[in-house]
């Protein structure tokens, strides 16, 4: 009850409720826009060849896209440019040293970033969007054996990109006006609600798939199996390994300042769900080019086909490879011991700076070897039972990393808005909080 009542009083402080209402204003627009067909795509037989491509890489990326992709819609790449864009950023700070720079000055160094990643999203639009169109000309129905396209050609080609680009600009637009004046963030809601509108088609489909034979211990299992993974992926992302803090007395005036014992908490998973969504489109990238007409790549799409155990290797590698890399982007340890410097911070028996720096750059590494494996089975080890009990499992573990950390942050900031005004927080009294998914950092 208590949490039921926590939960109710969001509508009681205005400013909540105009933020929550908003982002369910701007969540509706971006369903809207998913049933807004390309100019010149027959829609009918492109979700008909979609509804044959469910358990393959095509099928994955329809997920993430929330149907856009099956039904070819202006929307139809998604955020997955923006993405892949601030990933791009990100690397080029640590090698491109004038962005870098712009990322130490603060939040119009950030803006000038924004700025830069925006373009390269537009970039990545056009080019992908111009693979999608090439793809899709030599593409027919299963059922009809019309083509997917009208009029393929030239005309077709640029009115695709030009209709795809402004798509994504126009998504992107609308994530980053949820993150400013809605509650959560703007691009991963829209990710975890064209996840979540597919599970009640998931579940229909598998009822009549299997309408002599609903096998219910099978089905349980698979229940089971998702309650597993959600209730795993709120314990990892929720760890962390707390390293105690210090800071130093000093006295100005006749006031003593310092003095005080708190931690620096470290993720488990610093990473987020960064790693599977761009091994993803790693892995997604041979059929692009193969789909250009390039040599070879149609004997490297078939060996990773998804579902066989040569996809299922990769991708785990891929994941763990990620893990790693980018949590050493996202996560300094040199800046960390600097800002603890400044604040006369220390860590109990070790000495400021470097050797700070070095003990929690050991501390990382470790707890990321934890990270990285729980993200790759998670990911990998959901599909592999569905294949080994012959049952298609669409939503997999990446699907449920996606929205149950994404609905761990949302519920962070709604639960912060609420303690704020005295009021009980959605997890009820006596929790003063409940804990985010990103970690605060020293500054």
């Amino acid at each position: 009850m208590a949490t039921l009542e926590g939960i109710g009083n969001w509508y009681r402080i205005p400013e909540l409720r105009r933020r929550i209402l908003f982002t369910l204003a701007m969540l509706a627009v971006y369903r809207v826009g998913v049933f807004v067909t390309a100019p010149g795509v027959d829609r009918n037989a492109m979700s008909q060849y979609m509804n044959t491509q469910s358990g393959n890489l095509l099928g994955f990326f329809n997920l993430f896209s929330g149907g856009a992709l099956k039904n070819l819609s202006i929307f139809a790449l998604g955020v997955m440019p923006y993405i892949s864009a601030s990933i791009i950023m990100q690397l080029m700070g640590m090698v491109y040293k004038p962005i870098d720079e712009l990322r130490k000055e603060g939040e119009a160094g950030r803006r000038k970033i924004d700025q830069y990643t925006r373009y390269g999203t537009i970039a990545l639009a056009a080019f992908q969007s111009w693979g999608i169109a090439k793809f899709i000309e030599g593409l027919s129905s299963p059922e009809q054996g019309g083509g997917v396209v009208n009029h393929p050609g030239l005309g077709f080609e640029l009115m695709t990109v030009l209709t795809l680009t402004t798509g994504t600009a126009f998504l992107m637009w609308l994530g980053e006006q949820i993150t400013e004046r809605g509650i959560g963030n703007g691009m991963s809601l829209i990710i975890m609600a064209g996840i979540m509108v597919g599970v009640p088609d998931y579940i229909v489909g598998y009822m009549q798939q299997n309408a002599g034979d609903l096998r219910p211990l099978t089905a349980a299992g698979v229940v089971a199996l998702l309650v597993g993974c959600i209730a795993i992926v709120a314990f990892f992302e929720n760890a962390r390994r707390n390293i105690p803090i210090v800071y130093s007395r000093r006295q100005v005036g006749r006031r003593v300042y310092g003095g005080q014992t708190t931690h620096l908490p470290l993720k488990v998973n610093a990473s987020g769900v960064i790693p599977p969504i761009f091994a993803s489109s790693l892995l997604m990238f041979p059929a692009t080019l193969a789909n250009m007409g390039l040599p070879g790549m149609d004997y490297l799409q078939s060996l990773l086909n998804r579902g066989g155990w040569m996809w299922h290797t990769t991708y785990a590698v891929l994941i763990v490879f990620f893990t790693f890399f980018y949590t050493g982007i996202v996560f300094q340890p040199v800046d960390v011991a600097e800002n603890l410097k400044k604040q006369q911070a220390n860590i109990p028996g070790i000495r400021p700076g470097k050797q700070t720096a070095d003990f929690i750059d050991r501390i990382v590494r470790r707890i990321t070897v934890a990270g990285a494996a729980y993200v790759a089975a998670i990911c990998v080890i959901p599909s592999m039972i569905g294949d080994a009990i012959r049952v298609q499992i669409t939503f997999g573990g990446t699907s449920v990393m996606i929205v149950v950390g994404v609905a761990l942050d949302t519920i962070t900031q709604i639960n912060g808005h609420l303690l704020q005004r005295n009021y009980e927080g959605i997890t009820g009294p006596g929790t003063g909080r409940l804990r985010g998914r990103r970690a605060p950092v020293a500054t």
